[in-house]
Order: C-alpha cells, then sequence, then structure tokens
C-alpha cells in the first residue's frame, strides 16, 4: 500500500469524525474565515437627495442652533453724524509757488482823499513853544489849523513832514507828535546873522494823531519874524494804512 494513500485515508477519517449528524444528514464543520481582500475602489457619486422639510421650531428662545456661514455684504447704510473736529496736525512744507495773478484795473488816485498843507509864517503870537504858521498856502482836506500850529491825522497811514525856518539867533525845533518831540534840529548862530534851519521826518500817524513844530526856550528859539524871508512847515500823505 502507497505512503500517500495512507495520508489521504488519515486525514478523511479525522473529517469524518469531526463531522456533526445533524436531522440524520452528516455536515463537515465550517472552515476557517480566510484573509481580508484588497479594499474595492470608491463607487460613482450618488445623486443629489430632495431638499428636506424645515425643521420645527425650538421648544425655548435660549436654546441656539450652530453659526451659519456669513451673508453677502448689504448695501452701505446712511451716513452719520459728522463727529467733533480733530486736534490740529503739523505743519506741512511749504508749497510750490502759484502762477502770478491777472493784472489788477487802475485805481483812480482823484478818488481817494490826500490830505497835504503848506503853510508860512507871518506873525503868530510868541505865546506857547508850539510854532504857528499862520498863512496858508496849501491845505487838502483842511487837517491843518492857521490857529493852533497843528496838523491832525484823519486817515492814518505815513506822512511826511519838513520845515525850514530862519533864525537870527539859536535856534532848536522839533517835530513833535501829539505833543512830544520825536526828532529834534538845534543850531547855534553866534553872529546874529539870518540863516537858515531844516528838517524833515516821516511819521505813522493813527487817526485824531496830530502833529506840530515846537521850540526849546532853554536851547534857543530865535525865529525871525521880518518881512524879508518866509519860514514854511509842510507836510502830505505818502502811504495810507491798508486794510
Amino acid at each position: 500500500m502507497q505512503p500517500g494513500f495512507l495520508l489521504a485515508a488519515s486525514t478523511l477519517a479525522a473529517v469524518l469524525g469531526m463531522a456533526l449528524l445533524e436531522d440524520g444528514v452528516c455536515r463537515a464543520p465550517d472552515g476557517k474565515n480566510g484573509s481580508p481582500g484588497v479594499p474595492g475602489r470608491d463607487g460613482r457619486p450618488g445623486q443629489k437627495g430632495d431638499v428636506g422639510e424645515p425643521g420645527r421650531a425650538a421648544l425655548s428662545p435660549s436654546i441656539k442652533g450652530p453659526e451659519g456661514d456669513a451673508g453677502e455684504p448689504g448695501p452701505p447704510g446712511p451716513p452719520g453724524m459728522r463727529g467733533l473736529p480733530g486736534s490740529l496736525g503739523h505743519h506741512g512744507l511749504p508749497g510750490m509757488r502759484g502762477p502770478p495773478g491777472h493784472k489788477g484795473q487802475a485805481g483812480d488816485v482823484l478818488e481817494h482823499p490826500r490830505p497835504a498843507f503848506s503853510a508860512s509864517r507871518l506873525s503868530p503870537p510868541r505865546a506857547g513853544t508850539t510854532v504857528v504858521f499862520d498863512r496858508i498856502i496849501t491845505n487838502q482836506e483842511n487837517s491843518y489849523s492857521p490857529q493852533t500850529g497843528k496838523f491832525t491825522c484823519r486817515i492814518p497811514g505815513l506822512y511826511y513832514f519838513a520845515f525850514q525856518v530862519v533864525s537870527s539867533g539859536d535856534l532848536c525845533l522839533s517835530i513833535a507828535k501829539n505833543g512830544r518831540g520825536v526828532v529834534s534840529f538845534c543850531d547855534n548862530n553866534s553872529h546874529g546873522i539870518l540863516q537858515v534851519n531844516s528838517g524833515s521826518s516821516v511819521l505813522s500817524l493813527a487817526v485824531d494823531d496830530h502833529v506840530s513844530l515846537t521850540t526849546s526856550p532853554a536851547q534857543g528859539s530865535a525865529i525871525y519874524s521880518g518881512s524879508e524871508v518866509d519860514s514854511v512847515f509842510s507836510g502830505f500823505l505818502v502811504s495810507p494804512e491798508t486794510a
């Protein structure tokens, strides 16, 4: 007898010995589970399902569902109220110079007042220190008084004043503004002959300021009052004050 046959017979006897008898039928026992197979490929995507029915309202308002996705931005709302002005910032750098403007129209000098005066000394009283020039030569706008010897400003601005006075002795004169000397001119005439003293100044005047020529008796006040020569005091507006 062959050895292979003996092995097959013994194996069959062992299997038959383990067989179960159920309802008169002889059945062999279940075999062992095999090894897991290789995972298969994904199937095709399924069709989109139908829209579900709306859910029921929450039983309690305190119960909140999960936060949904952000919606599309809405239209801009109306502008709000203007806020309070902020603090001033630092000064910026100077900008570039702009183009020149159009040439203005020429003004008419006749439309503007032009105060000016010139007066000579005839035979004024000698009282006081103000030298009175009582003979009017020119008195535009009537700003100079031949009674007091004072020019009164009615148009603020820069004015030019000048005098030319003949003296027969020592003389010291001052152009005075509101009674106080602004600039003084003195001359020593030791020979007692007639000589000319002159001086001038530009003053800035406001409305109601007054200007006069004054002497200093302590230093000399010998103004000649004869008919041979004239002493003259003059003044006029150089430039009016701009607004």
